[in-house]
């Protein structure tokens, strides 16, 4: 990931902090139990004075989670695409690249990934993926063309998943393999030699 972009650590930023209205922000909490694959609005925001103080993740950055308390949520991510720069917390990083920033946070999603931070993360009460270990990870780059074809079909069927949560729990399960399915397929690319 070194190769295509820049991490930012984000800092100092807490629940405490939050206000009503002001500059938005994401806190690292809030990835895994509020955001997507993407996300135009925020849920929190902090006054001008905090957010002077904060780190920040510009528009098409990827906000990462680096601490959990289960691996599943730990560096879950969220593709940042609202207007202007979002302040980010601490135990969060911003992943700053010049790539689709829905196809990376589809790839995120991945059994792929999924199997890379099993074997990277430390601790057991509080799961932690230290930022380099990010920075080693390796994702594969198709065109940007191609990135784009794969982020509309998946989006596609992330919208059929969310239809269906909302009308026809039964399917529900099954839809959601189909999607993890096809998002692996869609992801998954050869190895090449060297």
């Amino acid at each position: 990931m070194n190769e295509i972009g820049t991490f930012t650590r984000g800092n100092g930023l807490q629940k405490k902090d939050f206000t009503e209205s002001g500059v938005p922000c994401i806190h690292y909490g809030q990835i895994y139990t509020h955001y997507g694959t993407c996300a135009i609005q925020t849920k929190s925001f902090v006054s001008k004075y905090t957010a002077m103080k904060c780190k920040k993740a510009k528009s098409g950055d990827l906000v990462f989670a680096t601490v959990s308390e289960n691996i599943e949520d730990v560096c879950k991510c969220v593709a940042w695409l609202g207007e202007g720069e979002v302040c980010i917390s601490g135990d969060s990083v911003a992943f700053s690249h010049n790539q689709n920033p829905k196809y990376l946070s589809y790839y995120f999603q991945t059994s792929a990934f999924a199997d890379y931070k099993r074997t990277k993360v430390t601790g057991t009460k509080v799961i932690r993926l230290h930022q380099l270990k990010l920075e080693q990870f390796v994702i594969p780059l198709p065109s940007i063309a191609e990135q784009e074809r794969i982020v509309s079909i998946l989006d596609k069927f992330e919208g059929l998943v969310y239809d269906l949560s909302r009308g026809l729990p039964a399917e529900i399960d099954a839809v959601q393999m189909q999607y993890r399915y096809y998002r692996d397929k869609l992801l998954s690319f050869q190895k090449c030699n060297k």
